[in-house]
């Protein structure tokens, strides 16, 4: 079914019909041979770039496309439509890009953002461990201060370092391993959070680095073998000692936690935005089904157990939809938003897993088979209520702002 869309200007609606096209032709007739082979679309994440839709929440000053995320979730909202790997990965080089964007110095955003929003710079995001998923004010891996000299990465060994050249400051020895972190492995670069303070220090220890795929020590090990998103790598990153410059650090020291929590915030939103996109592809293939599909001499759509099913699923994502593009209104007008993006996460992602296994319902035998993409979507909506932060996170997180809602109203005593 047709979605319709209130844009705010002639331009995000030009961006909008760009990216339909841009996703017809590039990434629906991939998805399943893909998906199926196992094959990262580097080459797309390129043309994304080059295309103008790889950084279009921020600034054109550094190479982005000065969109709010009203418009930039809509654009993801169809990548992931039609494939999510894409969608998600944009998703995920967004939260990379964050951190510099919103925390780095003048210097630094000059330096990295233009290759980082343009495509040749692809990210990762890495702050779970295999022991600190929803507990991140716990990870382990260190970034240790020191005194002595920091080498250059190995893509950028030579020039700058012969006799004559100024001595290099100190900078950190980081070492650790982090888990689940999607494009691992294949990246360019990777934001990492790691303790700088004691092992005692909690949240406060924590600072934002930006790290060079290239630099020496940094490994991936192979890709994890997931239910889905077989395009998409997903793997541990390890970090064996391996040395950083004092530039590398994004923010303040222990500032790395706040970085974290608000990358994440707008984060949540992205993947509203890609579950709402599976949802409406499963919901479009099991509306083209029931009027295809006849028994009895007539549509099965026409039959009200399956239309009430329908109905259901429509009603479903479009709720899921504009409870993510409030979320990202409020964000845009520069209001707190972190409670309305754990809710479009927590109801988007659960809409997206029942619609996908609704739909594979619809189409009965034929959805459990590979030949049509319905049991895919079934098994890529799954992962999209585990990352950033699990629905049941999500559930804390609304539930703790209810808790503090209710004890303001209730005054000083309640306290």
């Amino acid at each position: 079914m047709a979605v319709e869309r209130t844009l705010p200007t002639s331009e995000a609606e030009d961006l909008l019909d760009l990216t339909r096209g841009l996703a017809d032709k590039e990434l629906g007739p991939r998805a399943a041979p893909d998906e199926e082979a196992g094959a990262f679309p580097r080459d797309v994440f390129a043309l994304l770039g080059r295309s103008g839709l790889l950084g279009l929440p921020y600034p054109a000053a550094y190479g982005g496309g000065d969109q709010p995320y009203e418009v930039y979730l809509q654009v993801v909202e169809e990548l992931a439509a039609r494939w999510l790997a894409v969608g998600l990965g944009v998703s995920v080089h967004t939260l990379s890009c964050f951190p510099v964007a919103a925390y780095g110095t003048e210097a630094q955003r000059a330096a990295l953002l233009p290759d980082m929003l343009g495509g040749s710079q692809l990210g990762a995001y890495c702050l779970s461990e295999a022991h600190a998923g929803s507990d991140a004010g716990s990870l382990a891996t260190r970034a240790e201060p020191e005194p002595g000299a920091v080498p250059a990465p190995r893509a950028a060994a030579s020039g700058g370092t012969g006799p004559g050249a100024p001595p290099e400051a100190p900078g950190y020895r980081i070492a650790g391993a982090k888990s689940w972190i999607t494009h691992g492995g294949v990246a360019d670069f990777y934001t990492l959070f790691a303790r700088t303070g004691g092992p005692d220090s909690g949240r406060e220890g924590i600072s934002c680095f930006h790290l060079p795929a290239a630099t020496a020590g940094i490994t991936a090990d192979p890709p994890e073998r997931k239910m889905g998103m077989s395009a998409s790598p997903t793997a541990v990153v390890r970090f064996e000692d391996v040395r950083a410059a004092p530039e590398a650090r994004i923010g303040a020291e222990g500032q790395g936690f706040a970085i974290a929590m608000a990358a994440l915030d707008s984060g949540r939103l992205g993947i509203a935005a890609c579950a709402v996109g599976v949802a409406q592809a499963a919901l479009d293939l099991a509306v083209a089904h029931s009027r295809e599909r006849r028994q009895f001499g007539r549509p099965v759509g026409d039959f009200q157990g399956l239309s009430f099913l329908l109905a259901d699923m429509a009603t479903q994502t479009a709720a899921a939809r504009e409870l993510y593009l409030s979320a990202a209104r409020r964000r845009d007008a520069g209001r707190p938003f972190a409670t309305q993006a754990a809710m479009a996460k927590l109801f988007a992602t659960d809409t997206a897993m029942r619609v996908t296994t609704d739909a594979v319902q619809v189409l009965g035998g034929s959805g459990y088979t590979r030949d049509l993409p319905a049991e895919r979507l079934m098994r890529e909506a799954k992962v999209l209520q585990i990352v950033e932060g699990t629905n049941q996170i999500q559930r804390m997180v609304i539930g703790r702002a209810l808790a503090r809602e209710a004890r303001t109203a209730a005054g000083p005593a309640a306290r």
